[in-house]
């Protein structure tokens, strides 16, 4: 039978009821060979409107018990992002869980979207095993760009060999008052060296297919050295001393994710403020990739700026202004109340769609679609590897700022020798607040 029917496909052609556009074919949007914006545009063609909310939120995954959750989003409406929470086990053993989850988005998501799997990588992927450098002030502190391209070559490596597509770094706030408890985070007060260090870190984690995400947009130290409160400041002031970090890794740098701040700038929170998401991230600053939130910074344009008077309202005011992605653990994007919005005309489907597209583009074009697994093997290969601790003891070494007590400004006396260090600092040396 099968030979006849081979023969009868030879002499006659295709048979009747089998033209070639009846055989299964590969849909567009997972077509490599076709342009970002093409692939974009035939995937949300055949997404429904719950899959489309679903990609602009997070869930968080804790390890493998996380599984089945993941699996149960999988069937309904898939997931858009990922962020790892398994942090304290090895690069190895928390590839393999990177990869279950792409797996199970792969193959019973309806359509097949892999996530973008996320950590926290300031001065190092938060992970077991991974190489911590010094803390960003420190690394300033080296006011060395090279050796902050090479840190970050390292860390974009760890990143990929675990299924880490994204990291919610740098800090490129300006640290102007020391009562912000953020300041260790930053590379100081300079915009200038601010610049430099940035966007050879993002420069770096880019060439190893790793997003960054500058943060927080814009001027996060706000009244009294809080990170969420309001933030008077000039346009002229902005635009000379705290958009200047954000512009260099954008345009240097290649980064193609920024975070929203917590604060309001001159009235309007950084999370709804279609001048500072549109207008100059967008505009002026030619960003193309999509803008997230910090975590809950959507809930705090009702509950802490007091905006939108409804959850609904708020979430149409952040969509509307241009932010695409929320972060948090069980956001009002992944709640029911995007959805609602949507259904009710508080969020027209064109904006919907906007934000939807950003997050895919980038998917296609750092290759998420045809390369979303971790490297167990290569992540036991390289982490703690000699050549790794090697460059964080390089660095520490170039950290190190030694200070002259010329004038007398410390108690201490001429003749004193030895200095004593006590309490817990002393007994535990602590790596950094993402360690």
């Amino acid at each position: 039978m099968i030979i006849r029917f081979f023969k009868a496909f030879l002499l006659l052609g295709v048979p009747a009821g089998m033209c070639p556009s009846s055989f299964p074919q590969s849909p567009p949007y997972k077509n490599p060979s076709l342009p970002a914006e093409a692939r974009v545009k035939d995937l949300l063609g055949r997404m429904t409107l719950k899959e489309k909310v679903a990609q602009l939120s997070f869930f968080y995954l804790k390890g493998e018990k996380s599984l089945e959750g993941v699996r149960g989003y999988a069937r309904r409406d898939g997931i858009g992002n990922l962020h790892d929470l398994f942090r304290r086990l090895p690069l190895d053993a928390g590839a393999r869980i990177v990869n279950a989850a792409q797996e199970i988005l792969l193959k019973e998501s309806r359509l097949g979207i892999p996530a973008i799997f996320s950590n926290e990588a300031l001065h190092g992927l938060v992970a077991g095993n991974a190489t911590s450098f010094p803390q960003a002030i420190g690394l300033a502190a080296t006011f060395d760009p090279i050796l902050m391209e090479r840190i970050a070559g390292v860390i974009g490596k760890e990143c990929r060999a675990r299924g880490i597509r994204q990291v919610l770094s740098p800090v490129v706030n300006i640290a102007r008052d020391v009562r912000w408890g953020r300041v260790e985070e930053t590379y100081g007060e300079d915009p200038f060296l601010t610049s430099w260090m940035g966007s050879a870190f993002c420069l770096a984690l880019k060439k190893q297919g790793v997003i960054t995400t500058p943060k927080h947009f814009v001027a996060d130290c706000g009244d009294g050295g809080r990170d969420s409160n309001a933030v008077h400041f000039s346009s002229l002031l902005l635009h000379e001393i705290y958009l200047p970090g954000f512009q260099a890794c954008i345009r240097v740098g290649g980064a193609d994710s920024i975070m929203a701040a917590f604060d309001s700038v001159n009235g309007l929170p950084c999370s709804a403020d279609p001048w500072l998401l549109t207008d100059v991230l967008r505009g002026e600053m030619g960003f193309k990739g999509f803008v997230m939130s910090d975590a809950g910074s959507v809930g705090g344009i009702l509950h802490l700026h007091h905006l939108g008077g409804t959850k609904k309202a708020a979430v149409a005011m952040a969509l509307k202004a241009g932010l695409d992605v929320e972060l948090h653990r069980n956001g009002w994007f992944r709640d029911g109340t995007l959805l609602s919005a949507v259904k009710e005309g508080m969020v027209p489907m064109n904006v919907l769609d906007r934000a939807v597209g950003r997050v895919l583009s980038v998917k296609f074009r750092y290759g998420i679609f045809e390369e979303p697994f971790g490297d167990p093997r290569k992540a036991a290969e390289i982490a703690d590897c000699p050549a790794h601790r090697a460059l964080a003891l390089e660095a520490a070494r170039k950290c190190l700022v030694l200070l002259k007590n010329d004038k007398g400004t410390l108690p201490f006396g001429q003749d004193v020798k030895v200095l004593a260090l006590t309490g817990p600092l002393a007994a535990r040396g602590r790596l950094g607040g993402y360690s």
